[in-house]
């Protein structure tokens, strides 16, 4: 028989187990009646997300503010608290719903997002707190789990069959053990695209090909040899990819020359800006996964003044990254993420910034078949603390992995035969679709 361990299921499973035993083997009920049909109802509610209205998204541009963005100062201000500070706060088109002061655009088009105000993750140091937020799961020594980008890529393959899967604009994390065939298309500077892309003149077409050509008669022996190791043949699928890349017309979506002045400037003309328009370029051109990293959120110091024209660029960014994305009708089908890493302690230190807080933080969607206008959990009047509807990184992963049409406990298998899922047990939330 399989061992199975009862202790490790949810608490509603484990009463419906035991019920269940005690009714088959001793012909009894652990529970009353009307208590075990109120649980079954909840049960069912709880996974009727599994065949609920996800799978509309087709592509993700993740936002991620690296660093640790401060919940108080975002979405979940505290006005009538101590520790809300110098920060102040507006009203959305949600009634009774407040952002902070610096979010004008997004307070505005509140409609369209779904604040989730009651996540926590397990750790408050930022290594452990990035890689679990981009994976689901904590580092381990023997194994490198792949992110979000390079999961899209494994489970739903391509878009477009030349450009690449998934970008990373700013940083980001690889595919893992999914290896080099699955990993994302790093790009630094984003005004300036894919660098070094133009052969020089006296290299032409049939020369590059010799040349590859000559390089397989040389690696012959090795590739015999190798055949069967997946990370050597994913190499191979990379640098032909590459090489098609390169020789495509499509590579002009990595170009934000093709922009009109006045796109630039909606999106500020800033480097983040820029990462916007050139993801919104790419998924729009067919790439699946783009995500933008900015940082740093890391305030410790002077929070007051350091955090406000972060805030403010982020507010412009995204403002205009949603409503060019609904302009263009490509709203519907690319959910829109920001995310970060843990929040920021709500008392202020002595330094006048606030530290790191894995207890509770806020986190933002829109599009790609969510439900705007609504806010999912809450935190009691500091923002210390989860009060209602707890998100785990788990179930906010499950949910983007519902949104995108990817069974959140499908599970792939790393080299050496470990089952993993992209939402590592989380439950997508049911609520937001």
């Amino acid at each position: 028989m399989f061992p199975f361990h009862p202790e490790k299921l949810d608490p509603l499973s484990r009463r419906q187990l035991m019920s269940d035993v005690a009714r088959y083997t001793l012909g009894v009920s652990l529970l009353p009646a009307g208590l075990e049909s109120v649980l079954n109802a909840q049960e069912k509610a709880r996974n009727s997300v599994a065949i609920g209205a996800g799978g509309k998204a087709k592509k993700v541009i993740y936002l991620y503010m690296s660093g640790a963005m401060s919940q108080l100062d975002t979405f979940d201000p505290k006005p009538k608290s101590d520790v809300q500070g110098a920060t102040g706060v507006i009203k959305t088109k949600q009634p009774g719903v407040q952002f902070s002061e610096h979010m004008t655009q997004l307070a505005d088009q509140s409609n369209k997002l779904a604040i989730v105000r009651s996540v926590s993750t397990s750790t408050g140091a930022h290594g452990p707190a990035k890689y679990l937020l981009r994976t689901s799961y904590r580092p381990l020594a023997t194994t490198k789990h792949p992110g979000i980008g390079s999961w899209m890529h494994k489970m739903l393959g391509r878009l477009h069959k030349e450009l690449p899967a998934s970008v990373q604009i700013g940083g980001g994390h690889g595919p893992g053990y999914l290896g080099a065939e699955f990993a994302p298309v790093p790009l630094g500077d984003p005004a300036q695209g894919l660098q070094n892309t133009k052969s020089p003149s006296y290299l032409t077409a049939d020369s590059f090909d010799k040349r590859m050509g000559l390089s397989n008669v040389f690696d012959a022996d090795f590739r015999k040899k190798a055949n069967t190791n997946s990370q050597v043949t994913g190499y191979d699928d990379l640098y032909s990819e590459a090489i098609g890349l390169l020789r495509s017309d499509d590579l002009k979506a990595f170009d934000l020359a093709k922009e009109p002045k006045a796109a630039k400037d909606a999106y500020g003309g800033t480097r983040f800006g820029n990462a916007a328009l050139l993801a919104r370029r790419l998924v729009e051109s067919g790439v699946r996964f783009v995500e933008i990293s900015f940082g740093s959120w890391d305030h410790h110091y002077q929070l007051f003044d350091a955090l406000p024209p972060k805030a403010q660029e982020l507010d412009k960014v995204a403002g205009t990254l949603i409503k060019d994305l609904e302009s263009r009708g490509l709203l519907e089908e690319t959910l829109v993420v920001i995310g970060t890493e843990f929040g920021r302690k709500p008392q202020p230190n002595q330094n006048s910034g606030r530290d790191h807080h894995p207890a509770a933080f806020s986190m933002m969607l829109a599009g790609g078949g969510i439900k705007g206008g609504q806010v999912y959990g809450s935190t009691d009047d500091k923002a210390f603390y989860v009060e209602d509807d707890g998100c785990s990184v788990e179930d906010f992963n499950a949910t983007i992995a519902h949104a995108v049409g990817i069974p959140h406990n499908k599970e792939i298998h790393s080299p050496d035969g470990r089952p993993f899922t992209l939402g590592n047990g989380g439950t997508p939330l049911a609520k937001l679709f």
